[in-house]
């Protein structure tokens, strides 16, 4: 009898029972997938402006929560720290939101915009490499423009002119970044096109104080210099401190991380839910068969093992046509998105979803098991 694959039998003796319940534990493991991949994408996008700028310390204001709401402070903070040792070069850096007009539909939408010094060499992105950069962003009124922005915004034709702030604007070139959660499109211009545009502000407020170090220097350390010797008005983070500070505040404060870890916990649930409903209906069924294994000698472990296995085989059923959904709607998020929200599947998020949906099963069979175990042969065959 023990080699009998008794919880196969059980399973596929109902066909469209089985079907549901892979259905179910398929549509759990998809919700778990989806949740988790806007997660990872909610942290992919605060660490993404990071990981493009040419610097390993930041310098920033006390009231600043992330990177498209920053406070400013003064610039003189950044020169105080240009004289500290291992300090190669030091940039300024700003940032605000600025109204922009779609040239086709006369819509207006909020467009993230980045000012720097056209002489710094700030980002990383291959098309800011280029000399030709450089002169764009000093012609008066010339933006550059990420291709990864949304539809919405209209055309990014070079050369395009359109309304931005209420100033004319001409588009000089694009680059590729992606705004991510904080902004649906990003923009970079000079310094003075950024005064212009925002004026009354004035340049000696930034946003971010861009540190580069000189090859070798140690950054927790410039970083531990640095905290010491300015006033309490900035606050200095290595790279690794400001995206985890930046991750941190999207996960933890706002509601968005909240919905998505919520949206995993009751993912959990709802499967764990339909596989107890299908299994206790399934033992249900068969409660004479146990019955009468349970008559003939076999112990309450046997039963025990026959229901995990069920529960077992539901999870390994269900996860592979899970998994599959993830991977196409990963795909159709990151196409829909044009790529700004970069949804993606990694083996860690692959094993991990594939413990919890074991976990999940294996703790509706545990629930219903008592259904089985509780059967008494003089009960069932009165």
């Amino acid at each position: 009898m023990g080699r009998i694959p008794l919880a196969w039998f059980n399973l596929v003796n109902e066909r469209t029972r089985l079907l549901v319940a892979v259905a179910g534990v398929a549509f759990a493991v998809l919700l778990i997938f989806m949740n988790l991949g806007f997660l990872g994408a909610l942290t992919t996008t605060a660490s993404t402006i990071y990981s493009q700028i040419d610097a390993e310390v930041f310098l920033s204001s006390p009231q600043s929560l992330e990177i498209s709401s920053t406070r400013v402070f003064p610039r003189e903070r950044l020169y105080q720290a240009a004289g500290v040792e291992g300090v190669d070069r030091v940039m300024p850096f700003y940032s605000e939101y600025l109204l922009w007009r779609n040239p086709e539909t006369g819509n207006s939408r909020a467009m993230f915009v980045y000012g720097i010094n056209p002489r710094d060499p700030v980002f990383l992105m291959p098309e800011l490499q280029e000399p030709t950069a450089r002169e764009i962003l000093r012609r008066p009124n010339t933006v550059l423009i990420d291709s990864l922005s949304r539809p919405e915004f209209g055309p990014q034709t070079t050369g395009l002119e359109t309304e931005a702030g209420q100033r004319q604007v001409v588009i000089g070139g694009q680059y590729t970044l992606g705004g991510g959660f904080a902004a649906d499109g990003t923009l970079i211009m000079g310094d003075q096109n950024f005064r212009r545009f925002f004026a009354p502000r004035p340049l000696n407020q930034i946003n971010l104080g861009l540190i580069k170090l000189a090859p070798g220097a140690n950054p927790d350390r410039v970083a531990d210099t640095l905290r010491s010797q300015l006033p309490q008005d900035v606050q200095v983070f290595t790279k690794a401190e400001i995206i985890a500070n930046d991750e941190r505040f999207w996960l933890q404060t706002t509601s968005i991380g909240f919905i998505f870890g919520l949206g995993v916990v009751v993912s959990f649930v709802v499967g764990t839910v339909i596989v107890y409903q299908i299994l206790y209906t399934d033992i249900r069924d068969h409660l004479p068969e146990y019955a009468t294994l349970k008559a003939m000698g076999y112990r309450n472990y046997y039963l025990f093992q026959v229901v995990l296995q069920e529960a077992l085989l539901l999870a390994g059923l269900g996860y592979i046509p899970g998994l599959l959904t993830a991977l196409l709607l990963y795909d159709l998020t990151v196409n829909a998105t044009a790529g700004s929200l970069p949804v993606s599947m990694n083996w860690g998020r692959m094993i991990f979803v594939m413990i919890l949906t074991f976990a999940m099963c294996s703790l509706s069979g545990l629930i219903s098991v008592r259904r089985a175990t509780s059967a008494d042969p003089a009960d069932v065959f009165s």
